[in-house]
């Protein structure tokens, strides 16, 4: 059974929230896990400058007594990677150069078993339907979970914008109610929150 962990975003804002978080990933994982940190939807330039920053983070957020393990991944070795590893963690950034890279493997077979754990757009392409605080409107994802999917949710992101302005965030709900399955049940998590499901 592959154990499914879907935060919001923004986790290093919320320090408590950020604990459970790591918390939830790492339960039953021993005192030494291994974590994948996937980083494809970020420009290739700026992955080890980001891996080292969230290998940091996570560092300090993990629960005493735990030593974690992390190991970046990369394109070419990403389905051995996965099979060395106890968690796959993906972060946040663009929706559509993360589903760029996801489309090309057998996804979600290639972690089963394991414990796959996003944040905001790393959770989003995990969902059937979501709506993107970037691009602000409805997009598909890989659909390995039957539900509907809002990071970010009445925070203010975004809010600094000075052509689009804020995202009237019950706007963004109404629309993805709407939007493709209308049977499916929407999460709309706030910042730092998370949401765990196993299949």
């Amino acid at each position: 059974m592959t154990k499914y962990v879907l935060n919001s975003g923004s986790t290093s804002q919320y320090q408590d929230k950020q604990k459970a978080f790591f918390a939830e990933i790492l339960k039953g994982l021993g005192t030494h896990p291994k974590i994948l940190i996937v980083l494809f939807s970020r420009p290739r330039e700026y992955w080890e400058e980001t891996f080292q920053k969230y290998e940091s983070a996570t560092k300090n957020a993990v629960s005493d007594g735990i030593e974690a393990v992390f190991e970046m991944a990369m394109p070419d070795t990403f389905i051995n990677q996965i099979k060395n590893n106890d968690v796959v963690y993906i972060l946040g950034g663009d929706d559509y150069l993360l589903r760029f890279w996801f489309d090309k493997y057998d996804i979600p077979n290639i972690w089963e078993n394991k414990v796959v754990a996003g944040s905001s757009a790393g959770s989003s392409i995990l969902v059937r339907h979501f709506w993107t605080c970037d691009w602000r409107e409805n997009m598909d994802g890989l659909g390995i979970l039957p539900i509907k999917f809002i990071a970010h949710y009445n925070s203010s992101y975004g809010a600094s914008d000075p052509y689009r302005g804020p995202i009237n965030w019950q706007q963004a709900k109404d629309e993805l109610k709407h939007y493709g399955d209308k049977t499916l049940p929407i999460y709309a998590v706030e910042e730092g929150d998370f949401i765990v499901f196993e299949q």
